[in-house]
């Protein structure tokens, strides 16, 4: 396949431009022996010429004066032709020779990026070129290699640790699961409440990782893609919609819950941003202490609006806010939580990017997180 190819392609580059600096000089070369033929040829015929019928003597003979100088023209010309085509070639094999050597050293560093694409896979994205010498264009195409890997190795090595986090939230209720049911079905007294008790945990394991394989799915559809829908929306009315869904919950647990609403008006895709204001409103109640309190802000401006929901909650080290947004993390405790999937701030911070926007969170000093969602309130907005 690959012989096929490169036949298809022709010689490489390096061929291609000796051929190229080699022709240039044959030209040039060819063009000279052709004008010093020339002029001396046009030398001969200027000189000055003995009358007609004049003789001269040469070793001893008496020989026709105009005969000789056009016998000495002729010569002239053929020693120039004859010297000029030995110098001619050498100059020509020397230009190849040399325009071989140099291209294959320019080239050289190409050649080692070549290498490295042969050699890269997911065990080896930690091998950087990191090209010495002058910054010219090559060491230019070294250096964006070298800052490709980087954004190659981030990716896998994210990649891995949401496949491996993944991989243990979704063990979790299948073993569950799988105990409950070895447990009934070894136990031979098992009667209609034990069945009935057995039951109710399935269905809650199942439950959980259907919720799980539906945050995935919707990571998966917005992190690093764009939007389907872009249009107007009242970010005041996505967040009563989202309320509607955390409230139960809230005043079950005694939060005391105050909405700073102001006109917000953004752009986007209106699914989308009640799941960013449904999982912002979520976290803050569900990490939250009993009888604690919530804050719901919304404002517009020009080009940009914010939405931040802050609450209180257990005390998050500064340091570890960052976290957060990492897949499988629970209020910093990294999944030891027995609600929610831990994906809630990774959707929001997927769906935010995807809407060209920003967010970005802070610890309540005594417990609690603050958490500031910018998204642009024009079509062409740009945030700040």
């Amino acid at each position: 396949m690959n012989s096929e190819l490169a036949r298809r392609r022709g010689p490489g580059l390096r061929t291609r431009l000796t051929l190229l600096a080699t022709g240039l000089v044959a030209f040039v070369s060819g063009l000279l022996l052709l004008l010093g033929w020339l002029l001396v040829g046009r030398v001969i015929a200027s000189s000055p010429r003995f009358a007609d019928g004049s003789t001269v003597v040469v070793d001893g003979r008496e020989v026709d004066a105009g005969a000789l100088m056009d016998l000495l023209g002729e010569q002239a010309r053929d020693d120039v032709l004859r010297s000029g085509s030995i110098a001619f070639l050498c100059v020509v094999a020397a230009a190849a020779l040399l325009a071989w050597t140099i291209t294959g050293r320019v080239l050289q560093p190409v050649h080692d990026v070549t290498d490295a694409a042969r050699r890269l896979s997911a065990e080896s994205l930690g091998e950087r070129l990191r090209l010495d010498g002058p910054r010219d264009e090559v060491a230019e195409l070294a250096d964006t290699f070298d800052e490709m890997l980087d954004r190659l190795q981030a990716a896998f090595e994210s990649q891995r640790r949401f496949v491996a986090n993944a991989s243990h939230e979704l063990r979790t209720p299948l073993a569950v699961i799988r105990t409950e049911l070895d447990v009934t079905l070894a136990d031979p007294d098992a009667d209609v409440a034990e069945l009935r008790r057995m039951a109710g945990v399935v269905r809650a394991a199942t439950e959980r990782a259907e919720q799980l394989v539906s945050a995935l799915l919707l990571l998966a559809r917005t992190d690093g893609l764009g939007l389907a829908v872009r249009e107007p929306v009242d970010l005041n009315a996505v967040v009563e919609s989202a309320w509607r869904a955390a409230r139960p919950e809230a005043e079950e647990r005694q939060l005391r819950v105050s909405f700073l609403t102001a006109p917000a008006p953004a752009v986007g895709d209106p699914a989308l941003l009640e799941r960013i204001a449904g999982n912002l409103l979520e976290n803050a109640v569900r990490h939250n202490v009993p009888g604690g309190w919530i804050e719901v802000r919304t404002e517009g401006g020009p080009e940009w609006t914010l939405l931040r929901v802050s609450s209180s909650g257990q005390v998050i080290a500064p340091d570890r806010v960052e976290e957060l947004f990492e897949p499988f993390r629970r209020g910093g405790t990294d999944r030891t939580a027995r609600t929610g999937t831990g994906l809630g701030l990774s959707i929001v911070r997927a769906a935010v990017a995807a809407h060209e926007g920003q967010v970005h969170a802070t610890a309540v000093p005594g417990g609690g997180l603050s958490v500031a969602v910018h998204l642009p309130s024009t079509p062409h907005g740009k945030l700040v």
